[in-house]
């Protein structure tokens, strides 16, 4: 039985694509209403936000012909915005019906306990059995990201199509549903590693007389929990023979240190798709790529670095994070592009998010000289409203300003553990530009909180004090980031053993994700030893 994938033209398809053709599939795109009508099984990824999807289905002419697809028998697979869609509606979009298929309305997080979108890696607590879902599956994790979800109630009209849910804070929601043969999750399978395409693999080898589905019984009541992050990062750029390669910096300078030498060359830590490659197979839960020379060339020329997320999306099946040169901007003959058709291409290329590093700082400017209105132009609108605020990180490079009394400035202070040169107390962090080449009069706490009311839905966040130091993380910026955003937080910078993961992660419990790069790349701590140390003392995925 041949396969089709809908494609309505948002977000990254090319993961799922491969993750199919892996799996020894071949695949057909549907491209009008007729392939709809022929599609024999139909996988329907859906990334973004749930009016843009819909409006994208309306516009293509998709809509009756998807209604009376799932209306045929024929099998269905729906993915986040896929399943979500199968909705009478969704919060995030008032008054944009979905397809109607399954009673309710999809509802937004909320966030008074925990970050939103929920992002990561997260659990299944199984309702019903079937040939899909199977107990291989029972104890495993998925990855999610999202900011809306079908609410899970037993007493509830669409319980009937529960097949699992999950558990985020004190909130449980549908993480799988399926009836007959129309069978959907709210997590990515072609983003959760080896065990999401088995599950995927057993939805497309499932007999057409197997779908029915079994009540498991006595119930499977055990909490879900949200796993923490172990990320991996690789800093890429060309080396001065011209080939793309991982580096890494101290304190943000990538070049070797040479006696009586101008400059030394690009330092050379390995190749990405290699790199990236063995990441994965050590357990890494994501892969973040900066291309930290973007802002001196358009990004869309840039082939190179599309070809790395291409090839890289074959082989690696967790999340993938590009950034750099995520900006409006015109390119060397003139034509201009919006961010957003630079975020695009990077979407189709195999990108799951995209960082904004100094466009953010740009935007908040803008923002702030707007009496903090929002424009509707900046890059992180744009992107969030086709692809959703999951799919925008804000990659902060702060630097500390230490001040010798609170009076001395009207920036966000902290009382800061390591004193100042002077042994100065208080310190504020200025949001640097360029790979801290450039500064700005911006402080954390004045671009992360809107950018957040711009549409982002992360921070990376990047110390310049801590860069390549291996010292361990900045806590008390880290802590204190935490206590007034409401997205979820990246910590970086001055990781060099796996201790300073578990200090991280002990005194700023919240904080969602680690990332670091130089160790991995060196092999001084792999992805596993930082896993391994962490899994009595908090939830990580094996």
């Amino acid at each position: 039985m041949s396969v089709s994938l809908l494609d309505y033209g948002a977000g990254n398809v090319r993961s799922i694509i491969n993750a199919i053709q892996k799996l020894g599939y071949e695949l057909k795109i549907v491209q009008t209403a007729q392939d709809l009508a022929q599609a024999e099984k139909l996988v329907f990824p859906g990334v973004g936000a749930f009016g843009a999807c819909m409006e994208k289905l309306e516009e293509k002419k998709f809509l009756s012909p998807l209604k009376a697809y799932l209306s045929s028998g024929k099998p269905f697979f729906g993915i986040c915005i896929g399943m979500q869609t199968l909705f009478e509606g969704s919060e995030e979009s008032p008054g944009v019906p979905g397809l109607g298929i399954i009673p309710g309305i999809i509802k937004k997080f909320d966030n008074s306990t925990v970050s939103v979108p929920h992002m990561g890696w997260n659990g299944i607590k199984p309702i019903k059995s079937s040939e899909i879902l199977s107990p291989k599956f029972y104890d495993k994790f998925f990855y999610f990201v999202h900011s809306y979800a079908a609410e899970y109630k037993p007493e509830s009209v669409q319980a009937s199509w529960a097949m699992a849910s999950t558990d985020y804070g004190t909130q449980s929601f549908l993480s799988i549903v399926q009836r007959d043969k129309i069978f959907a999750t709210q997590f990515h399978p072609e983003k959760s590693g080896s065990i999401g395409l088995d599950l995927l693999k057993a939805f497309l080898e499932c007999p057409s007389d197997s779908y029915a589905a079994t009540l498991i019984d006595p119930p499977i009541v055990k909490k879900t929990f949200l796993s923490k992050r172990i990320i991996a990062c690789l800093d890429v750029r060309s080396n001065d023979d011209g080939d793309l390669v991982v580096t890494k910096g101290d304190q943000y300078d990538v070049r070797e240190k040479v006696d009586n030498a101008e400059k030394g060359k690009v330092r050379n830590l390995g190749k990405p798709v290699e790199l990236a490659q063995r990441y994965f197979e050590e357990g890494a839960d994501e892969i973040t790529f900066l291309n930290i020379t973007s802002f001196r060339n358009c990004p869309l020329k840039d082939l190179p670095v599309l070809d790395l997320l291409k090839e890289t999306s074959k082989k690696v099946f967790v999340p993938l994070t590009i950034g750099g040169g995520i900006r409006d901007m015109v390119d060397k003959d003139g034509r201009r592009y919006s961010a957003l058709e630079v975020a695009s291409e990077y979407f189709r290329s195999g990108a799951d998010k995209v960082s904004i590093g100094g466009d953010a700082v740009a935007a908040v400017q803008e923002y702030f000289h707007n009496n903090s209105q929002p424009l509707g132009t900046s890059s992180i609108e744009q992107i969030a409203r086709v692809y959703g605020s999951q799919a925008v990180v804000i990659s902060v490079d702060a630097k500390r300003i230490y001040v010798s009394s609170p009076k001395d400035t009207t920036h966000h202070l902290i009382k800061h553990q390591q004193l100042g040169p002077n042994n100065e107390e208080y310190c504020w962090y200025q949001c640097t530009v360029q790979g801290g080449r450039g500064s700005s009069d911006i402080d954390v706490k004045q671009l992360t909180t809107a950018c957040c009311v711009l549409g982002a839905g992360e921070i990376l966040l990047n110390c310049i004090d801590h860069d390549g130091t291996n010292g361990g993380y900045d806590l008390d910026l880290i802590e204190d980031v935490k206590s007034y955003i409401k997205v979820p937080v990246i910590a970086s910078s001055g990781a060099g053993k796996v201790e300073h993961f578990g200090a991280l992660f002990d005194r700023c419990g919240n904080v969602e994700s680690a990332l670091a790069a130089g160790i991995f790349h060196r092999k001084e701590v792999s992805v596993r030893d930082v896993k391994d140390y962490l899994k009595d003392k908090v939830v990580v995925r094996d």
